[in-house]
């Protein structure tokens, strides 16, 4: 079966490097997601695997803007310290909002001082170009629960 949309693409592993090489994830053991725009994958590494089949390896260099996006340094604050909790360290996490809008980023503490704490909005692989490189094991049409759900249900899928 060819990989399309509504179809459970299951990847023997999947390994993702920076420009330098260096692992930033992979799996050691198969992963499924459903393909075609259900956001469980790069859009691009959905459109370098559409057509293919079981059996076909991939390898893509994938631009920021492909993935994490581009850094943004308006995403970077400088807050009072006494906004945080008393406990706040280097490489914590807060949810907050974005300038005037509603929507939520995950902030990650980049810096604590008696007086202020620095905080990045940004995703930690924003910026960089990222090598995709999987193995493709199994396609099969997606269930109608999968394809409403928008993600794979059982082995290496999603399980209720």
């Amino acid at each position: 079966m060819l990989i399309d949309k509504d179809t459970v693409v299951s990847l023997l592993f999947f390994r993702l490097t920076n420009q330098d090489g260096e692992v930033i994830d992979e799996s050691s053991t198969p992963v499924s997601y459903l393909h075609g725009g259900y956001g469980g994958m790069f859009p691009s590494v959905e459109l370098a695997l559409q057509g293919k089949e079981a059996g076909y390896n991939l390898s893509l260099l994938m631009e920021p803007e492909e993935t994490f996006g581009e850094y943004d340094s308006e995403l970077v604050r400088v807050e009072p310290r006494n906004a945080f909790p008393d406990n706040v360290q280097k490489g914590m996490q807060f949810e907050g909002g974005v300038n005037d809008s509603e929507d939520q980023l995950v902030y990650t503490v980049m810096d604590v001082t008696d007086d202020i704490v620095v905080v990045d909005g940004n995703h930690p692989l924003a910026g960089i170009a990222l090598k995709f490189e999987c193995s493709v094991m199994d396609v099969r049409a997606a269930t109608l629960e999968e394809m409403s759900h928008g993600h794979v249900h059982g082995p290496h899928g999603h399980h209720h």
